[in-house]
This record gives structure tokens, sequence and C-alpha cells, in this order.
């Protein structure tokens, strides 16, 4: 399950409108959930933390109402350092939740303004210290590698200062160029010049190295994780598992097909006035198109593809594609017990692997 509280930049007197409209939202789902198992749950976008204590409790008891979340064992808040008061966390806790996601992205001032971020060192520190005092003992960081600006020597003193303060989860990001954003358009008119691939790839395998050192295991592509403390909710993402989605822009699979909701704020809370479910975009996934979702999430993750699960219709195809590909990838995946796995090494070329492994 995934609750995606939308953010936008001042709108807070549309707060009210937006939280009767997702909690209708809630109400107006039609998915069966009667054969699930729904174990996670995760509020992201924008500044959740910011939520008072009595509209995540609402929030809670509507879900309650109409899912079986008895199994829940993992329930994610996102939390942007310096914008997660202390009675908040400690009355989150106490209403369930048991995960804390914060996102640092950098401790260098000056990168923390070029990725448009409003806070600074000091209250990241400061808000994991409070998360920790609030009861929380799964926190993740996200950090971001590969930015315009950022030395080997700048990642190397953020990343191990985060470490520092002995997080259970950590997620490292590239910064990618996205068409679209306003970082393409500064890249297009060379305003911007991105790091090339030796100094990401660089980047990269001095984390992979350190992440090991730390007592860390990487599990995904970008993710690392003390024993047991993987962020179950993203694997459900990559094993292609079903999951409700509610909010603006939420994304969400029922194990047939995958909906986008409207992005715009108004538009979200128009439509649920209307009684209506805010979908922009639905579309059913084919054989071919789960086939081709399988190996791109799957060759993200460290357990891999499972190919007993590829349908029927595609499987050949898919061998073909192994065998086809041994020559210019082989060193770099595993196949075994019916598993496509990547090695430590090949992580650093799953997004070209996977392209060229679709059928």
């Amino acid at each position: 399950m995934y609750c995606d509280f939308y953010s936008v930049a001042d709108k807070d007197n549309a707060i009210p409108a937006f939280f009767k409209a997702l909690l209708t939202e809630i109400e107006l789902c039609e998915t069966d959930t009667s054969n699930w198992t729904i174990d996670t749950i995760f509020i992201g976008g924008g500044t959740p933390s910011l939520t008072t204590p009595n509209q995540l409790e609402l929030l809670i008891r509507t879900l309650e109402r109409k899912f079986n979340l008895s199994h829940v064992k993992e329930f994610t808040m996102e939390a942007n350092p310096g914008e997660a008061p202390a009675d908040h966390l400690k009355a989150f806790h106490d209403l369930g939740v048991n995960r804390i996601s914060m996102g640092v992205q950098s401790l260098e001032p000056d990168l923390l303004k070029f990725l448009t971020r409003i806070h600074g060192p000091e209250e990241v520190f400061k808000t994991f210290d409070t998360a920790r005092h609030a009861g929380f003992e799964d926190i993740n960081c996200d950090l971001i590698f590969n930015i315009p600006g950022q030395s080997m020597e700048i990642w190397q003193r953020d990343l191990n200062r985060v470490l520092d303060l002995q997080p259970e989860h950590m997620s490292c990001y590239s910064l990618t160029v996205e068409e679209g954003t306003q970082l393409h358009q500064y890249v297009n008119r060379g305003k911007v010049t991105m790091p090339g691939d030796d100094q990401s790839a660089d980047l990269y395998h001095w984390t992979q190295s350190t992440m090991l050192t730390r007592g860390f295991e990487q599990y995904e592509i970008s993710n690392w994780s003390k024993h047991e403390k993987h962020c179950y909710h993203n694997i459900h993402y990559w094993e292609i598992d079903p999951y409700l989605a509610f909010g603006p822009s939420a994304h969400g699979f029922d194990g047939v097909s995958r909906f986008s909701n409207v992005r715009n704020l108004d538009g979200y809370i128009k439509s649920l006035k209307q009684g209506n479910l805010p979908r922009q975009d639905t579309y059913e996934l084919s054989d071919k198109d789960k086939t081709n979702e399988m190996i791109g999430f799957g060759l993200r993750i460290k357990n891999g593809v499972n190919l007993s699960n590829i349908p029927l219709l595609h499987q050949e195809a898919v061998d073909h594609s192994i065998n086809q590909n041994q020559s210019k990838w082989g060193e770099y995946f595993i196949q075994e017990q019916n598993r496509l796995k990547l090695t430590a090494a090949g992580f650093s070329f799953a997004d070209a692997i996977a392209v060229d492994m679709m059928i």
C-alpha cells in the first residue's frame, strides 16, 4: 500500500480540502484485496511529517475500515530534515509508524542549494536524533551522488558522516537528467555539465566498497541495509506485486492494470468532489509487458529474476535472450536455480543489461 502525500507550494489553505479528497479516494477504491496480504504502508511525497497526528490517525482508521491491515509489519513515513517536529514524530510512532525515511541528499550547502533543498547539515543531524528519541529503530537516509560540483572527497565525507549516525538503511541514488525537468534544460543549454561516466562509476564503486566495509548488504542497485532491515515496501515494487496508491500523481497496480492519478491538486480535489476516481491513465499489462517488467525490475535486486514466473508464452524468448547476451554481458550476470541475477559489478550496468535482455 502506498499513500502519497502530494507536495505543492503555497497551498496551505487547500490542505483540508486535499485531505478530505484523499479519504474520499480511499472510500471509493473498488480494488478487490480479499486475496492480498497487505504488509507495508508507505506515506511519501512532499513533507508528510508535517501532517498533524490527528490527520494521520484519521487516515489510518479510514484505511482500516476499508482494508485488512492486520499483517502490516513495515509502516514508513518520509521526513525531510528540519520538517519533522519532535511531538509529531513521537505521535506518529505511537500510531504505529515504525520506519522513517529521511531525504538527506547531501551535507554540502552548495549542493543542497543546487538541488533546491531548504535544509542544512545541522537539520539532518537534529532530525535524525529527534527520530531516535521518538522511538524509531529503523531509519533510512537518502543520499545523492553524481551531482555537478560534487568531488569524490565531498561524497566520501558526506557518506561517512551519515553512516556515523548508524542508520539501519541507506539509499544512494545517482542524479539523472530526466527529460522535461529544469536540469534537463540547463544541461541542454550548457549551463550545467554532468559528471562523466568514469567519474560516476568511481563514485558508485567506492560506495559499494564502503557500504560492505561498514556492515551493509546491497540488496538492490541503490539500496543497502543492515541485517533484516530491507525496505520491503520497495521490494514489492521490484517483484511486480500489486499495491494500492492514493493521492495526486500516485501510481498503483492491481495485479492486472497500472494506473496513475492526475498530478494537478485542483483537478484531483474536483474529481473526487464529483464522486469520481482521479485517474489520469490506466493500462492493462500484456504478457510481454509483464515479462519485460520482470526483467527490468528483477535485475535491480540481489535475488534477481525468478525465471519460473515468466509467462509461459515468452519463456523461450527469454532463454534465447539470455544466451544471446552471454558474450556481451556474461561476466556480469549469473543464472542458477532458475534465477537470473547480476553480480555486484553488474549492478553498474543494470539498465543497459536489462534493455538488452528485454524481448
